[in-house]
């Protein structure tokens, strides 16, 4: 090992926490996050903001930045697919089962995107294992929605985390709170989840210090600061993201492809350019696993966590891991913890990515998000 193995803050609340503690401040029960009683409860996840872009643009987030609360631990991998999921489910990704952005479904031999890829071959109610916090709601009494853009309302990852909801279609930002805010005035004990992607899209292709991605956050500060004046007082808002973002220069994308030492054996790459998760086709000998692990830790050791399945596992980096998704977890795992990001190029001609803004690592800029509590949740 090259350095001390990171891991789940000690005692940290984290995303997973979320939409439980909201569930039960509608009876009024006790709940990780402390909060009150509530008889309607509306929780906005930004997509992409991590609390040190928050802190580092707080002069364009007043209404956010100024909001009673503060940061919780987002989960690893620090990737929408798992953390989307992590936060739907209240269990970690050892558990529910998407443990990355792209993933090995072994039984077929491929990998395929948990965003995009869903087909006949994986199903979302049968790949994502766990039973929703909307659907545990629903034997409470508590009727849920989910507000998002329209073109998400039918896709696998819907399928796979929003079961137990409503989906309240609306392509505008301000349409989107709007239904929000209706559905949780509409009925009583009621769960509302809303979902903003534009900061994570503006960040993937522009960077979230440019003045594109400030410009958006300042449209959801000022959304939030309208939700919060319209809704009753009866209703918590809570505020979360599921990853924060690192801008990565041209100049930091490792392509590694071309090398052979460092994919001898490797039949799958999966995972995300901030942490790969590489699979050995089953024919490799321990001999050669070793080797290749060895050539990774001697090559980028000194900017990532080069790691075995079996080490993340005992480091609890996945959470507990049930015995179904173990083998989804990449054989060797490459987990930047400086400003890089890794392409395998071969498919590429030997051309890394494009996008600016990443995420799916270790470092604080993308595993800590921003809670924070308005309307009943304030008191």
């Amino acid at each position: 090992m090259t350095s001390i193995v990171p891991g789940r803050p000690p005692h940290a609340v984290s995303l997973a926490d979320v939409l439980p503690s909201s569930v039960a401040s509608l009876s009024g029960a006790a709940n990780p996050l402390a909060l009150p009683p509530a008889r309607s409860a509306v929780v906005l996840l930004v997509d992409g903001l991590g609390s040190s872009s928050l802190g580092a643009r707080k002069g364009h987030a007043r209404t956010l930045a100024s909001a009673p609360g503060g940061s919780i631990w987002s989960g690893f991998p620090t990737t929408t697919a798992a953390a989307l999921t992590t936060f739907a489910t209240g269990v970690l990704p050892g558990a529910h089962g998407l443990v990355g952005y792209s993933v090995l479904d072994r039984d077929r031999d491929r990998v395929v995107k948990q965003l995009s890829g869903w087909d006949a071959g994986m199903r979302p109610d049968t790949w994502q294992r766990s039973s929703t916090v909307f659907e545990r709601a629903a034997d409470e009494g508590v009727t849920s929605f989910s507000v998002g853009p329209k073109r998400y309302a039918t896709s696998g990852l819907t399928e796979a985390i929003l079961s137990g909801t409503t989906y309240l279609s609306a392509e505008s930002m301000a349409d989107r709170f709007d239904a929000a805010r209706d559905a949780a005035q509409a009925t009583r004990a009621s769960l509302v989840y809303l979902y903003v992607p534009e900061l994570d899209m503006i960040a993937h292709r522009a960077g979230w210090e440019s003045p594109e991605w400030t410009t958006a956050l300042e449209q959801v500060d000022a959304e939030i600061r309208r939700l919060d004046a319209g809704l009753g007082h009866d209703t918590g808002l809570l505020v979360t993201a599921d990853h924060g973002v690192l801008d990565i220069g041209e100049r930091r994308r490792i392509v590694f492809g071309g090398r052979a030492e460092l994919v001898d054996g490797v039949r799958h790459v999966a995972g995300e350019p901030r942490c790969l998760q590489l699979h050995f086709g089953d024919e490799v000998s321990d001999d050669r696993r070793a080797a290749t692990l060895a050539a990774w830790r001697e090559a980028e050791g000194g900017r990532a966590w080069v790691i075995t399945r079996e080490e993340a596992v005992e480091a609890g980096w996945f959470g507990p891991v049930d015995a179904e998704v173990l083998p989804r977890i990449g054989d060797i795992l490459v987990a930047a913890r400086r400003g890089v990001v890794y392409y395998d190029g071969r498919g590429t001609g030997g051309l890394a990515g494009s996008m600016i803004g990443q995420h799916g690592s270790w470092s604080t800029d993308e595993t800590q998000v921003p809670l924070r509590r308005f309307g009943a949740y304030a008191r």
